[in-house]
């Protein structure tokens, strides 16, 4: 599977804490057939001494799905690696760009930028033990580092191990100083530093992530000569504008999806979240963006937020929900 998800990578939607859970990725693959999907970030340390093996539960219907890992022990996240591959995972993903307290507490996420020694270890290790592709997600630098100096220096320790794979976020990561909501936006952009560092690294497929918005910034980039390009909030919150044509415009395969189909073919996996014991909001609160932007998506949005927390509720709520949003003509 892992020629598969080098090539979906090609587009992929970023692991964002708390929203790309199993029901998000269930939701954006029916938008998309080809784009990567990545999980949340899942700590070696919840797999392996927690024994959380519940975090790594996926969908078939998924796939090629990746699955993100915190930690900077080797031996720790080999284990991991090895737990996650066992459960069907196309690629393992080495976190080194979240910039949250609880991250840098436990000396992984960003902190891990200022020893990329360490970070090599820990990929050669997961590689040792699966057949899948490793991958690391990281930040141009952190802090007082000089990106121009660092990062080629990461990059190259990380080739070392035989990864081939990397997302680089166009942006610092300021450990000090700034919450884990301020380093999303405030730290600037540095999309030619990337590019710069293909030209480098010829032999690297680098993704470049942070603040694009749409598929057609995402072209650009893939034109510039980019191998992928990831997408974070702006799939979360407007997943039909990024997700719905990103086969055809990205992939060249397929056709546009329109969201009300997409909605109606959730039904029945909403039926079966419920007959299991499970709420309806844990899978709608996703769908809220759907219609982003369309005529009707305001009364969308307000129905499945006053009404999917309550209990009972089940389909015949979102149908209600989508009876006044307008189709999409020609």
């Amino acid at each position: 599977m892992k020629n598969n998800a080098q090539k979906a990578a090609r587009l992929s939607v970023a692991p964002m804490m708390d929203w790309t859970d199993r029901h998000c990725r269930y939701l954006h693959r029916l938008l998309s057939n080809q784009a990567l999907l990545y999980t949340e970030m899942v700590t070696a340390p919840a797999l392996v001494r927690g024994g959380a093996l519940h975090l790594l539960a996926h969908s078939d219907a998924e796939h090629p799905v990746a699955l993100q890992l915190g930690g900077s022990d080797p031996v720790e996240l080999a284990q991991a690696a090895r737990l996650g591959a066992e459960a069907g995972y196309d690629e393992i993903n080495l976190n080194c760009g979240c910039p949250s307290d609880r991250v840098q507490s436990g000396a992984f996420g960003a902190v891990l930028m200022t020893n990329p020694g360490l970070v090599a270890q820990c990929v050669a290790a997961m590689g040792e033990v699966v057949d899948v592709d490793v991958t690391v997600k990281c930040r141009i630098g952190v802090d007082e580092q000089d990106p121009e100096q660092v990062l080629p220096g990461f990059l190259d320790q990380i080739r070392s191990t035989g990864c081939r794979r990397v997302t680089i976020h166009a942006r610092k990561a300021w450990l000090q100083g700034l919450s884990p909501k301020e380093n999303r936006d405030i730290p600037p952009l540095d999309y030619d530093l990337v590019h710069r560092m293909k030209a480098e690294f010829p032999d690297l497929h680098i993704s470049i992530n942070g603040g694009i918005a749409s598929l057609s910034e995402a072209r650009l980039h893939l034109d510039r000569g980019l191998d992928g390009v990831m997408i974070g909030r702006a799939a979360y919150h407007q997943p039909s504008d990024i997700l719905a044509s990103a086969d055809r415009d990205i992939f060249g395969t397929g056709e546009a999806q329109d969201p009300i189909d997409i909605v109606r073919q959730m039904l029945p996996y909403i039926d079966r979240h419920i007959s299991q014991g499970g709420r309806l909001h844990e899978i709608t609160r996703h769908m809220l963006g759907l219609f982003a932007g369309r005529p009707g998506a305001r009364h969308w949005r307000r129905v499945l937020s006053e009404g999917a927390h309550k209990t009972g509720a089940g389909p015949e709520l979102v149908e209600q929900a989508l009876m006044r949003v307008a189709p999409i003509t020609a």
